[in-house]
């Protein structure tokens, strides 16, 4: 696909074909002028939104059969397919969420990036977790059967895209592909902010589709200026789950009209979090004016418009945090003006750090960008006791934007008070020497019940996409703890046990024959091998 094949129409892609022009229009907006962007995009029908799920629900046995190799080339495809369209993908992003082109460009890269690992992933094969349990006839008191499970798609899955991430969290970022590489077919709810950028995306993915053979329905896009497609959608009968990353109040409506159907649904979201750092007293001793600096890099990273953005920060209340806390509040003082994803965001982003400055001390604060058009907003950094921030647990909520909460905490104990107030988050960052975290072992117990992740000497922003990474948490960070949105794991999402008793070998799946003809590593008898199993 060239640059010249990438002219936008502002229809949903309903399988195969595009939407109608009767739909409720809507425009993306550019964030750093507020300047409407063409062209207009229009909301589907509630037609548009049944036919959409009835063809994932056609396309699901089929993708569901699809071999490993099959799903893996659908999904090097559509990754190929974006490397090509690198920069006019990176540009029409630009435009609508203003995040900078050097960030867009390597948002590209890991987007595919993604779609290649799961497509490893699926052709390697073992991800299905094999089990097989051979036959005892001459058990006593009574025979074992033969037994063999793995996992199964769970059929038609709805992806909700957040503002914050135009490409890897989007259309087809890790939701996307990690539902596609499990077998489900997927529906896509593309995000108001970046409609642009999400239509060239899903034209990559049509067309990959097409080449791979595979019915229409494996793919669809959805538009809508407001919230009827989305529900619609998740109440459809025939979606079996539900995949959303964005703020808690969204996600929280999803995951209760998930569990309201009459037959409920997995509705895997990815909400809020503060993502607390405890400063231990090792790292003000090593380097306090580059601590500030790094973590002022952090929570204004993207205009601090990241899930994983340090806004909760724990120090020691003590004449060494007086270096660190001067830097700091000296960076915020001057930083530049940011401009938000959409003026929606910069308006509660105002009104959320007013309210801040109410039940907590404004230490330090970028100059506000005065009638500045699109959406702007301004560096601002708060302080509070330990004591204060316990009797106002609000103070722990998430603020999507360039600021941050300094907690200054009297002891030791006071960080494990603190830890233990806090609610579920996706990560838990603690700063010092081997000696620090040495001395916080009760610390580190408390953060693993509140965290997915654990960090030490570094900063949550940045998320790698790996096999061992987690990204979730307890509630409401997530709806689910078990799973994670980035990595290989993200797939187990998506999949079902499926236990076959007695089934004769040809009938079976070929992941569960004697033979082992994939080669993939199973457990056997409670053992992991590669090797055939005796007929």
């Amino acid at each position: 696909m060239t640059l010249k094949e990438t002219t936008l129409t502002g229809k949903s892609f309903i399988g195969a074909a595009r939407g109608a022009s009767t739909g409720t229009a809507f425009h993306a907006m550019n964030p750093s002028t507020g300047e409407q962007l063409e062209p207009a995009y229009i909301s589907a029908l509630s037609a548009e939104v049944n036919h959409a799920a009835e063809l994932a629900a056609k396309a699901a046995p089929v993708l569901a059969l699809a071999s490993g190799k099959l799903k893996g080339a659908l999904l090097r495809s559509i990754a190929d397919g974006l490397d090509a369209l690198q920069q006019p993908l990176a540009e029409r992003a630009h435009l609508e969420t203003a995040l900078p082109m050097p960030r867009l460009l390597g948002e590209v890269s890991r987007t595919s990036g993604q779609l290649r690992t799961f497509a490893a992933l699926v052709e390697e094969g073992s991800w299905v977790d094999a089990r097989l349990d051979t036959p005892l006839p001459d058990r006593k008191p009574l025979p074992r059967p033969a037994l063999r499970s793995m996992l199964r798609p769970l059929g038609p899955v709805v992806v909700f895209v957040p503002s914050n991430f135009p490409l890897a969290f989007s259309t087809a970022g890790g939701d996307t592909a990690s539902a596609l590489a499990a077998g489900c077919p997927v529906i896509v709810k593309a995000h108001s902010a970046h409609p642009g950028t999400s239509e060239i995306v899903a034209e990559v993915i049509q067309r990959a589709v097409v080449e791979a053979g595979l019915p229409e329905g494996v793919f669809s896009l959805l538009y809508d200026a407001g919230f009827e497609a989305g529900a619609a959608l998740v109440r459809h009968p025939l979606i079996e789950a539900v995949a959303f990353t964005g703020s808690l109040r969204a996600g929280r409506a999803l995951m209760d009209m998930a569990a309201a159907r009459p037959r409920p649904i997995p509705c895997f979201t990815e909400m809020a979090s503060s993502n607390p750092v405890f400063i231990l007293p090792g790292a003000l001793a090593q380097n306090a004016e580059a601590l500030a600096q790094g973590l002022f890099n952090s929570f204004t990273l993207a205009a601090g418009q990241m899930c994983t953005k340090p806004g909760l920060v724990l120090l020691p209340n003590r004449s060494d945090a007086e270096p660190f806390t001067a830097k700091l509040s000296a960076l915020v003082g001057e930083a530049q003006p940011f401009t938000l994803l959409t003026t929606g965001i910069a308006r509660n982003y105002k009104r959320l750090a007013a309210h801040r400055a109410t039940q907590a001390s404004l230490a330090a604060q970028a100059p506000a960008a005065e009638n500045a058009p699109g959406s702007p907003a301004n560096a601002q950094l708060f302080s509070t006791s330990l004591e204060e921030f316990l009797q106002q647990p609000e103070l722990s909520e998430e603020v999507f934007g360039p600021d941050t909460l300094l907690i200054h905490c009297a002891s030791a104990a006071g960080y494990l008070r603190a830890a233990e107030a806090l609610d579920g988050h996706l990560t838990a960052t603690l700063l010092g020497t081997d000696a620090d975290l040495a001395a916080q072992r009760d610390l580190i117990s408390v953060l693993e019940r509140k965290a997915g992740r654990l960090i030490f000497n570094g900063f949550p922003t940045g998320v790698e996409v790996a096999p061992a990474m987690v990204h979730g948490g307890p509630y409401p960070s997530t709806s689910d703890a078990r799973f994670t949105s980035v990595g290989t794991g993200a797939i187990l999402r998506f999949g079902r046990p499926v236990c076959f008793q007695n089934f004769p070998d040809a009938v079976v799946p070929e992941e569960l024959q004697a033979a082992n003809p994939l080669g993939i590593l199973r457990l056997v008898n409670g053992a992991p091998t590669r090797e055939a199993v005796a007929g």
